[in-house]
């Protein structure tokens, strides 16, 4: 198949694209349970951090190899002829990168849509709602809806909006309550629903496989330990009351619809783990003092801008672009 000057790049883009994630996306496979086993020697904020990095790292660090990389090298080097063959090797590549995007976009779309929807009838269902205590100042509107169903959730990015249902209103005790509200805003502190956004953005490393789902859950599972240990701030009456409401609301949700967004119990299969962290707080892990997260973070940056300078090199231009020449091919 021929394609002019503008498609051919497109097309060497999205294949290069695919390939890269592919290779990036299964060096991440292999490290992702020992990260999620290490996770439990460390704070749980941190250890989503950084499972957080390895589900997003295959899409960056493909797109930085075609933005910094193929592009350059095929500007540079591929004449301006009219139009070239390609391969139907790179046309399936390409196709599957396509692919790949679709349904990662569609999903995070779809969700995005479902979860503005149900917070639109919630909002015309229910009637607002004023906090307690310190959460009355936390810049969160709160709504109370009617229904069966132990809905507790924190919806929106920008515009933060906490849907509760009567029943669990009425059925957790003032001190519990205020222990899940606690919990929901530290949920809007990390910016919780923005990175579950990002997550459902992101393709997967094959794009008719759910082959992301491990590192998906345990980043929820550190996501909601995290939001857990700021709800409690080190206080067992406060653990003691947060793992009350789990168990309270757990019991309620037996028969009950599930909403479409992320409810107090989190997944259900960690919640037993969650409630033994409650009830059973390990010693706080000391982090080391210093500036060592800023000179990590600037050794980061460094290597990425030399290996962006010698990749520029016109040696190193040329021999990617013979690379390319055999994609195409």
């Amino acid at each position: 198949m021929t394609l002019a000057y503008i498609p051919r790049l497109l097309c060497i883009s999205l294949a290069t694209f695919f390939l890269a994630h592919l290779a990036l996306g299964l060096g991440v496979s292999l490290i992702a349970r020992p990260a999620a086993r290490l996770g439990e020697r460390i704070p749980p904020h941190l250890a989503a951090r950084c499972l957080l990095v390895l589900r997003l790292l295959p899409a960056a660090g493909a797109a930085l190899i075609v933005v910094a990389i193929c592009l350059p090298s095929y500007l540079w080097l591929e004449p301006d002829a009219p139009t070239e063959r390609v391969g139907f090797g790179c046309l399936a590549v390409a196709l599957l990168g396509i692919a790949m995007w679709g349904i990662s976009l569609a999903r995070g779309l779809r969700a995005a849509a479902g979860s503005r929807r149900f917070l639109r009838r919630c909002q015309r269902e229910g009637r607002p709602a004023r906090l307690p205590g310190d959460l009355a100042n936390a810049c969160i509107d709160a709504w109370i809806v009617d229904g069966t169903a132990p809905l507790l959730a924190l919806g929106g990015i920008a515009r933060p909006r906490l849907v509760i249902s009567r029943g669990v209103v009425s059925a957790l005790s003032p001190e519990e309550l205020a222990a899940a509200l606690r919990h929901e805003r530290a949920h809007w502190t990390a910016r919780d629903n923005l990175k579950r956004l990002c997550i459902l953005l992101t393709p997967a490393i094959l794009p008719f496989a759910d082959s992301s789902r491990t590192l998906e859950r345990d980043w929820r599972k550190f996501a909601e330990w995290a939001a857990d240990d700021r709800a409690v701030a080190g206080s067992a009456r406060r653990s003691f009351a947060l793992a009350a409401a789990l168990v309270r609301v757990a019991r309620m949700t037996a028969d009950a619809p599930q909403s479409p967004l992320a409810l107090l119990l989190g997944d259900a299969d960690q919640l037993a783990a969650r409630v033994d962290r409650l009830l059973r707080p390990a010693a706080p892990t000391q982090l080391p003092a210093g500036p060592r997260p800023i000179l990590a973070l600037s050794a980061i940056l460094l290597m990425a801008g030399s290996l962006a300078v010698a990749m520029l090199q016109p040696a190193a231009l040329y021999s990617v672009h013979l690379a390319l020449e055999h994609l195409v091919e």
